[in-house]
């Protein structure tokens, strides 16, 4: 799994503690750090050959980054990655990232057993069907 901080969004706090849980859970996960172009983690989505890409966002700009990230994952034939957005995302942009593909929004405030339930059950379904 990746966990992405894209854009200007300077705070990494929550998206530290989501990849530590992942990690007690048993997940391997793949943090970018700050500051992460659209392009750098599609190229990292598919050099590290990930199941999954979490985008952490708390700037506001989750809508024009989540549809960058979906339009590139068709670009580059990569629509079968599992996409998860999380941070400081209004109840109402939720069904706009679905739209776009999202599979899953995790606004503030989600438990981690949640966060680490969902990818779980979804990874174990994806895997199933290989």
């Amino acid at each position: 799994m990746l966990i992405a901080k894209p854009g200007l969004d300077g705070h990494d706090k929550g998206a530290k503690v989501v990849v530590h849980a992942l990690k007690e859970a048993g997940i391997e996960v793949l943090y970018t750090g700050l500051h992460k172009t659209i392009d750098e983690i599609v190229n990292t989505a598919l050099e590290e050959d990930v199941d999954v890409i979490g985008l952490s966002v708390y700037s506001g700009a989750h809508l024009p980054l989540s549809k960058k990230l979906m339009e590139q994952l068709k670009e580059n034939k990569l629509t079968d990655k599992l996409v998860l957005v999380g941070g400081n995302i209004p109840l109402g942009d939720v069904k706009v990232l679905k739209e776009y593909g999202v599979a899953e929004v995790f606004p503030v405030g989600a438990k981690l057993d949640e966060i680490i339930e969902f990818i779980k059950k979804r990874v174990g379904e994806r895997n199933e069907k290989i």
